[in-house]
């Protein structure tokens, strides 16, 4: 009996052991495991255990590396801004993971949250829309997308004959298709919702399969209706074109040679196409210094990876939203004439301020996806007005 109990005893210890050696982040994943393949339904909890881990779930999802280079672009530490809140209370009533602030090049302010470090990766979600939107700049510098005004179907053959046959790829980079799709994060037949687990049944890749069965519901090119099926259509014609992965084109024409701090990963559909529409999960300084790499009008060493003017074009006003004050670019919500955003649901974003040569990136864990429950996106655009004007109170350099 006492070699039994010491036997146990053992066991327990050992069990102890292994249950601190595995790390913060898949003990918060142990007690907070997601029991539902999409992440539109899970608890606050759950997303909190998730977000970060991700690229590390194989038996939820696939990811396929973004790799980085050897040479990491340094951020200077510049003066801490001078401020009239408690930016450290909004972070943490925002449920923020973290926030880099980039003010010339130089970081302002940089606070992590949530057991989240500088060293981790939170996703992306629909941020990524304006990363893909980016790399069919760099595919027409390539020459591997002709023009704007080529048909999507030409790149994509499986589109031939459905609603998006005579689409052009500029109507998919302003979600102003006119096919139908509803995007309701909360409705569980949503098209935002079911288009995940849509199987082919017709020999298409999944996505293409569900995209080319949908209806016509206005004019190409009349009204604007938010997609995330569009973006994902965009991340394969990327690839098709290029005939690259979408990460290892991304890895090649930005990660690796302006200085991404560590690989970031690109979440893949069942059938191995990177969604395109969301999931990249990075550390919080490289989204960061993606904003910079588009403040700096996408140049890399002096040389363009995108057309010269693409940047006047993707991040201008292109189309109406219906919202107040934010109209929609190539993928980019566009906020007058020198501010525009990246912007993921659960409060991901990264905000650019031309003019003041501002760039905020935030990873979060709202309460809802558009943060309308607790005010969250409104109190996230106060937060982006009072950056500002903390800056513009700044005397002159």
């Amino acid at each position: 009996m006492k070699k039994v109990w010491m036997g146990a005893g053992a066991l327990i210890i050992a069990g102890v052991i292994g249950w601190w050696m595995i790390g913060s982040d898949w003990r918060r994943l142990a007690t907070n495991l997601p029991t539902d393949k999409n992440m539109l339904f899970w608890t606050v909890d759950q997303r909190d255990a998730a977000f970060r881990m991700l690229d590390r779930l194989p038996f939820l999802v696939k990811a396929r590396p973004i790799e980085a280079g050897s040479s990491v672009r340094a951020l200077e530490t510049g003066a801490p801004l001078n401020l009239d809140f408690d930016i450290d209370a909004y972070v943490e009533e925002q449920r923020h993971s973290a926030v880099v602030i980039l003010h010339d090049g130089k970081v302002r302010y940089e606070k992590y949250n949530l057991g989240f470090t500088d060293s981790g990766r939170w996703t992306s979600h629909s941020v990524a829309k304006s990363i893909t939107s980016t790399l069919v700049g760099a595919a027409i510098r390539d020459g591997y997308i002709q023009s704007l005004n080529d048909p999507v179907s030409n790149y994509i053959g499986g589109l031939k004959g459905s609603a998006y046959d005579d689409v052009t790829v500029e109507q998919l980079l302003t979600m102003t298709s006119g096919v139908a799709w509803n995007e309701d994060y909360d409705d569980p037949n949503s098209d935002v919702a079911k288009f995940g687990t849509h199987e082919s049944s017709d020999g298409l890749p999944a996505l293409v399969s569900y995209m080319s069965q949908l209806p016509r519901a206005h004019a190409a090119g009349d009204v604007w209706n938010y997609s995330t099926g569009e973006t994902n259509l965009i991340g394969i014609l990327v690839s098709e074109a290029t005939g690259k992965p979408l990460a290892t084109y991304l890895s090649e024409k930005i990660w690796t040679p302006y200085g991404m701090q560590q690989d970031a990963s690109w979440l893949l559909s069942p059938d191995g196409q990177e969604i395109s529409g969301c999931c990249i999960q990075a550390a919080t300084r490289d989204f960061a210094r993606f904003g910079q790499f588009i403040l700096e009008n996408g140049t890399i060493d002096g040389v363009s990876v995108v057309p010269e003017d693409w940047f006047a074009s993707a991040t201008t006003s292109r189309v109406a939203t219906g919202y107040d004050g934010v109209a929609y670019g190539y993928q980019w919500w566009v906020y007058g004439e020198d501010a525009f955003a990246a912007i993921g649901i659960f409060g991901q974003g990264i905000y650019i301020d031309r003019k003041r040569k501002l760039v905020i990136a935030s990873n979060s864990n709202w309460t809802t996806a558009l943060g309308g429950k607790d005010d969250e996106i409104l109190r996230r655009h106060q937060f982006y007005m009072d950056i500002t004007r903390a800056i513009d109170a700044e005397p002159p350099r």
